[in-house]
């Protein structure tokens, strides 16, 4: 694979990075003790209510934490995989498939850059 071409995944890499990271930051805060996990910050509703409607709202919130958390994942899972792409590209591995050790199609990196795996094996 050309520089040229890997200069250019490597930017798209940092800007998909980037968005990634505001999207969690919408929702969750990184977790200082553990490297790459974010955490959903539980919704705090504001109001005085009381009886059914506190357990209406305090119902809601559950229900937007638990909306929340599969959301976290898949953006978490994501970033890792774009830091994995980036150090790859630092230490010149980048768009080698991680099972059969071939180069990844150009195509599928073009769309996907932080993809880990060929096409042959992908559909294993």
């Amino acid at each position: 694979m050309n520089k040229k071409l890997i200069e250019e995944l490597r930017e798209k890499l940092e800007k998909e990075k980037q968005i990634t990271e505001r999207a969690l930051e919408k929702f969750a805060k990184k977790d200082d003790k553990v490297k790459g996990d974010w955490d959903t910050i539980f919704p705090k509703f504001n109001g005085g209510e009381t009886g059914s409607a506190a357990l209406e709202k305090a119902a809601d919130e559950v229900e937007e934490y638990s909306t929340l958390l599969p959301i976290e994942h898949g953006l978490e899972t994501k970033l890792q995989n774009i830091n994995l792409a980036l150090e790859k590209v630092q230490k010149e591995k980048y768009g080698v498939c991680e099972k059969c050790g071939k180069e990844i199609e150009i195509e599928k990196l073009k769309i996907s850059p932080e993809t880990r795996l060929c096409l042959k094996c992908q559909d294993k």
